[in-house]
């Protein structure tokens, strides 16, 4: 039973700099590499490029951002947990969300350093499609596909 009682909900701009910092220490955990935008950078970029192909959503934890998601009907584009909140099924929670809203397909990319990552799109029902590096990063990653048809 889910025994953290966190909510998800659609995110608002006013968790912008909460949302980024946690976005950014879980990103530079998995990758073991610093951020390359500047925190102003990344705050525009939530506030404003993502909003228009991604729906985004948070999830708040006692009144604090734990997690985040922006997806489509098609695509996860990304997902984070806050790295004091991960094995707890916010990341589960959230992936399920954007397949509840998908068309049937999702695929998303994700580095190849991130085992954790992998282990947990694989345990998700996602396969690997493809590999490659062409990302701000140059960083090796994969892209997975989830779909319901069998």
């Amino acid at each position: 039973m889910n025994q953290h009682p966190y909510r998800i909900i659609p995110y608002d701009p006013k968790y912008a700099s909460e949302t980024v910092k946690m976005w950014r220490e879980s990103k530079e955990q998995a990758i073991g590499q610093k951020e390359i935008h500047s925190f102003e950078d990344h705050v525009d970029f939530i506030n404003h490029r993502l909003p228009g192909q991604f729906r985004i959503d948070i999830a708040i934890l006692d009144e604090k951002v734990v997690g985040m998601i922006a997806y489509n009907k098609t695509e996860i584009s990304q997902l984070y947990i806050h790295v004091g909140y991960q094995g707890i099924g916010i990341g589960e929670a959230l992936l399920n969300k954007a397949k509840e809203h998908s068309s049937e397909r999702l695929t998303l990319y994700t580095f190849d350093i991130n085992q954790k990552a992998q282990r947990f799109y694989e345990k998700h029902g996602f396969i690997i499609i493809g590999r490659g590096s062409e990302n701000e990063e140059n960083l090796p990653d994969i892209q997975y596909e989830w779909t319901t048809k069998k």
